[in-house]
């Protein structure tokens, strides 16, 4: 690569329902520096994670940088509990998910049995059609644009399956976010899907597998779970929230030993380097703890303050490199 050539970069989101407030902060913040340094060739997500990484790549290839912070931070209004009804609800799920955690028995009812998961639907839904026209999009990937990954899990095949570019439809975004727990299951092609938390976190695969001219020399991984934890979890609480960090970070790191892999088979001089280049992993963690109930804690207060943290996490990213 010349002296003059931009660094490619593709960027993995990984999902976290609420959490994933987080992420828009850490791309709001690389966008406002993004230069001719660096070249984004893809971006991917799941579940809240495929939310940011529609915003982004629908703003940029739309109107550029600026359009894409704003519908960052546009679509993430949209989804916070912010009337009074709205409010009661999400204190009574994030209740709901901590007294659960503690083993202590809960009413549970099926998605399907109540009119939450068709309301919690639809307002998503409505939130994302309010600021992406779904309807452009096999236009705006005619050009040369990013590739643009969301990932899901086909709930009949037993597959992961991932919605690529001119594929990404609303319903394929819903099926990414679709919590079994809470939503209906999404039917597409006459396949039912669900969260992609089930499936690649993030998916990576399909960002490397594309053309020579088009691998990334950089991924840059922005985790939402944390990968390491200090002492032995031993309440109920506390094996609740690793279990759940641990399950969502499987397929990631198992994605991100592929790569590594690859790498060393090309330093070893095992791999043409027409076909294979080394790609560097930077992971981008909220490196900050909090209770699994409060994925699904969609308060305004916290989902500013996961905003803010992760501008700061971006700021940080930015000084090491």
């Amino acid at each position: 690569m010349s002296e003059t050539e931009p660094t490619k970069v593709a960027i993995a989101c990984q999902g976290g329902g609420s959490h994933t407030a987080f992420t828009a902060g850490v791309l709001k913040a690389l966008l406002r520096e993004w230069n001719d340094e660096y070249e984004l060739v893809g971006i991917s997500g799941t579940s809240g994670g495929a939310f940011n990484a529609l915003a982004v790549w629908y703003g940029l290839v739309t109107d550029g940088e600026e359009r894409a912070i704003e519908l960052l931070d546009a679509l993430w209004e949209d989804l916070a509990a912010d009337s009074v009804t709205d409010w009661m609800t999400n204190n009574w799920v994030v209740g709901l998910s901590r007294i659960g955690s503690t083993g202590v028995p809960v009413p549970q009812v099926s998605p399907y049995f109540g009119p939450g998961s068709k309301l919690g639907k639809d307002r998503i839904r409505g939130a994302l059609e309010r600021h992406i026209d779904f309807d452009v999009l096999p236009d705006l990937c005619d050009r040369d644009v990013p590739e643009l990954v969301v990932g899901t899990v086909d709930i009949n095949a037993g597959v992961f399956e991932t919605f690529t570019n001119e594929d990404v439809t609303v319903d394929a975004v819903l099926a990414s976010a679709a919590v079994p727990t809470l939503f209906e299951a999404v039917e597409i092609h006459g396949h039912f899907h669900w969260d992609g938390l089930f499936s690649q976190n993030p998916p990576i695969d399909d960002l490397m597998t594309v053309d020579a001219a088009r691998k990334p020399d950089e991924l840059w991984v922005i985790q939402i779970n944390p990968q390491e934890r200090e002492g032995e979890p031993t309440s109920l609480e506390e094996i609740a929230d690793r279990r759940n960090e641990l399950s969502g970070n499987i397929s990631l790191n198992q994605e991100l030993r592929v790569i590594e892999r690859v790498n060393e088979w090309v330093d070893a001089g095992h791999l043409p380097e027409s076909d294979f280049k080394r790609t560097e992993i930077h992971r981008i963690a909220m490196g900050r703890a909090y209770h699994c109930s409060t994925k699904v804690d969609r308060s305004p207060s916290f989902i500013r303050e996961l905003i803010e943290l992760g501008e700061q996490r971006a700021a940080e990213f930015r000084t090491r490199r």
